[in-house]
């Protein structure tokens, strides 16, 4: 469904200019190429089994203690019992923090993942931007594990703004900055001074013309 979805925009793209053109990637195969990222997945399976193993042999620990309490209980003392009892589930509620500790959300897993992935995927995610040039309109991601997202697209094909203006909301560009003529099509305007078949000048980004897009994860 995805892909006959990007299929559709395609085919809509392409009917607009004929100079307008989407391209695809898969960073995926990009990845699995990269000598660096190997290492650093490499990396990260090498600490992500040792915090396993680390916690695993707490929750052994825990299951011995608790077979031991379980077989001489009827021997122990209400004081004894209630003490032992507290150490078990300590000992539990400090292996489950470690676990969330490693491996939550926002654990050490995460944020090692974060330090060696992410700057790879920006290299991925710049020479993109590089390969997009002038001369495509959108690129899109075809792996597995962002299955057709976006991952550049010009901006001289936001129509953000005149969606805002069928609204009747006056848009205003980034920063603050000067309006946009209420109620007139960017494309439909000059700059002042500059005929419509000179050149214009660049961005300083490279001429790419692009937004950022968030880098594959």
């Amino acid at each position: 469904m995805r892909i006959l979805l990007i299929l559709a925009l395609a085919a809509l793209l392409a009917g607009d200019a004929a100079a307008q053109r989407i391209a695809f990637v898969n960073t995926k195969y990009i990845l699995d190429q990269m000598p660096e990222y190997e290492t650093a997945q490499k990396e990260l399976d090498r600490l992500s089994k040792q915090w396993q193993e680390e916690i695993d042999e707490r929750h052994q620990t825990i299951r011995r203690l608790r077979e031991a309490f379980n077989a001489e209980s009827i021997l122990l003392t209400e004081e004894m019992r209630r003490t032992r009892m507290d150490e078990i589930e300590n000992k539990d509620r400090d292996a489950r923090d470690l676990q969330k500790r490693r491996f939550g959300p926002q654990g050490d897993l995460f944020k090692k993942r974060q330090e060696l992935i992410q700057p790879i995927q920006e290299r991925v995610y710049n020479a993109v931007k590089e390969v997009a040039g002038t001369s495509y309109v959108a690129v899109f991601d075809l792996s597995g594990q962002n299955g057709g997202n976006l991952l550049f697209a010009s901006d001289k094909f936001d129509k953000s703004d005149q969606v805002l203006k069928k609204l009747g909301i006056r848009p205003k560009r980034d920063g603050g900055g000067k309006e946009d003529e209420f109620g007139k099509d960017p494309e439909d305007t000059k700059d002042d001074g500059k005929d419509e078949g000179q050149p214009q000048e660049q961005p300083r980004d490279g001429g790419d013309g692009g937004r950022d897009q968030k880098p594959p994860r």
